[in-house]
């Protein structure tokens, strides 16, 4: 599970090479973060991050653009609700099991 602090190095780090006109790739983002890229490309939800950066880049204000962003948040979303199932499957476990 991603931490919020590590999520937001990511965030905050793929937002400063958009800002200044870098690419927007694992080996910057985990020079500045500091992180492994084997981490970043694991961790779905940092992945996801990245990736949308990536897009946003590549295609900032066109419709195609507009259209990669939304599939990547969709898929970014999924990842989370998937996440949230689980732990939800996992509280209901434990309140069962100690009733």
């Amino acid at each position: 599970m991603t931490n919020t602090n590590t999520l937001n190095s990511v965030e905050r780090a793929c937002a400063e090479l958009l800002r200044n006109g870098q690419a927007v790739t694992f080996t910057a983002v985990a020079a500045r973060t500091g992180l492994g890229r084997t981490t970043l490309y694991r961790d779905a939800m940092l992945r996801g991050v990245i990736e949308e950066n990536r897009h946003r880049a590549a295609a900032s204000g066109t419709l195609t653009g507009i259209t990669d962003e939304i599939a990547t948040l969709r898929d970014a979303l999924d990842t989370l609700a998937a996440s949230v199932r689980r732990h939800e499957e996992q509280l209901r476990r434990l309140t069962s099991r100690d009733s």
